[in-house]
């Protein structure tokens, strides 16, 4: 995965052939991760695993014991984000970037082109929770947070274009990539 774009200049770029930028949010568990992995294979996209962003950039703010998860300022997230996505527009080293997490979505609106919101059946969300070493309480918190859609409502409410996949069964996320990929590249 990569925290910025690589140097080398590349000059393809044209109107029709815009730099783009695609966010993957959704519940943690849901498959951020592996839907960025194949849809950069496909549409040759640099990825940002925005929590390794966060470590890399000493975003954190702290750590909450009780939720055992660290603190961040989404503000300064988002600066940090946005200055990787200016430099890989001035730079023109990659046609697009795919950004990826649960706080995606609080980019601003004009920095995105689309955003796929990942989803999960609640049984199998639950598993992946466990297998993670998730607690009890984290793992009902991440399940209430995929049945109240949190990241979708919030995304929709940030104005994001939006499209939602279902990550349960990987038939049904190779059906959609295809299509996704397709979408990305009649972008103007």
């Amino acid at each position: 995965m990569f925290d910025k774009c690589n140097n080398k200049k590349t000059n393809n770029l044209s109107k029709k052939n815009r730099f783009k930028t695609v966010i993957i949010t959704g519940t943690p568990g849901t498959g951020k991760t592996m839907i960025a992995k194949k849809l950069s294979k496909i549409v040759k996209f640099n990825v940002i695993n925005v929590n390794d962003s966060i470590k890399k950039n000493k975003l954190s703010e702290g750590y909450d014991k009780k939720r055992k998860c660290i603190i961040v300022d989404v503000k300064k997230l988002n600066k940090a984000i946005i200055k990787i996505i200016n430099n890989c527009k001035k730079n023109c080293c990659c046609s697009g970037l795919i950004i990826e997490s649960h706080l995606s979505h609080n980019l601003p609106k004009n920095y995105v082109d689309l955003c796929i919101v990942t989803k999960c059946n609640l049984k199998e969300l639950k598993k992946r929770l466990i297998k993670r070493g998730y607690n009890a309480e984290k793992v009902r918190e991440n399940l209430d947070s995929e049945i109240f859609d949190i990241c979708l409502v919030e995304a929709t409410e940030k104005g994001h274009k939006c499209i939602v996949m279902d990550t349960t069964t990987p038939i049904k996320v190779s059906a959609k990539l295809g299509k996704i990929a397709n979408l990305i590249k009649k972008f103007k």
